[in-house]
């Protein structure tokens, strides 16, 4: 069961130079570092909403994270989509030209990942659910009331200057940080979306599957 999210996390698309908008895409190669990738599913909905089949339309290839700016430098794909740090990284480095991102237009504050957690955690020992969830949410504040701290922080474990990793969080949106009703219907969005790109079954009934998979342990 979901209990809640981090909104923050920054999927790029980093492209080659001949390429503008997402519609540029069609024909081309994108790289990925999983098929089952969240950013590569979430791409897909932005392709589609194009007009470009991403399953028919694209060609997506699979290479490791690092190695993706190199794949794009060498022409074996024509565009790549990797979460940050990864992303911002190689876009900084290499001037790069992001296409998209999940942090604008209708996604600008649309919940990104979510923290799962078991079932019988919630109905068998719910305060320490709670617990978790308000310590997660309260770190989402500090983080963006806190960049430099936050990057400081981090910057060992993402091998990224600090300064870099600051300027990065605040292009994030952790201090927004939607729960119960609001979570729930923004999976119910993401799960109509999915159903488009054929992740999910046509005949998902989303606002049960948003119901089933949520729970609101603040309340």
């Amino acid at each position: 069961m979901i209990a809640t999210h981090t909104e923050g996390n920054h999927f790029t698309l980093n492209v080659a130079p001949d390429v503008q908008k997402v519609g540029d895409l069609r024909g081309k190669a994108i790289g990925v570092t999983d098929l089952a990738a969240p950013d590569r599913n979430f791409f897909s909905i932005m392709l589609h909403d194009a007009g470009i089949d991403p399953t028919k339309d694209v060609e997506w290839k699979v290479f490791p994270g690092d190695v993706l700016p190199v794949a794009l430098k060498k022409g074996e794909v024509q565009a790549f989509c990797l979460g940050d740090p990864l992303g911002w990284i190689a876009r900084e480095r290499d001037g790069l030209f992001e296409v998209a991102n999940n942090l604008t237009g209708e996604y600008a504050h649309r919940t990104c990942c979510v923290l799962g957690i078991r079932g019988s955690l919630i109905r068998q020992e719910k305060p320490v659910a709670t617990a978790l969830v308000q310590a997660l949410l309260e770190a989402q504040e500090w983080v963006a009331t806190n960049p430099d701290g936050a990057a400081a922080i981090f910057a060992p474990y993402a091998k990224a200057p600090a300064d870099q990793l600051a300027a990065m969080l605040r292009s994030h949106t952790h201090g927004h940080n939607p729960v119960a009703v609001d979570l729930r219907e923004q999976i119910a969005l993401y799960a109509e979306e999915l159903k488009r790109i054929a992740v999910f079954k046509p005949s998902t009934d989303v606002q049960k599957y948003a119901a089933r998979v949520t729970a609101d342990v603040l309340a």
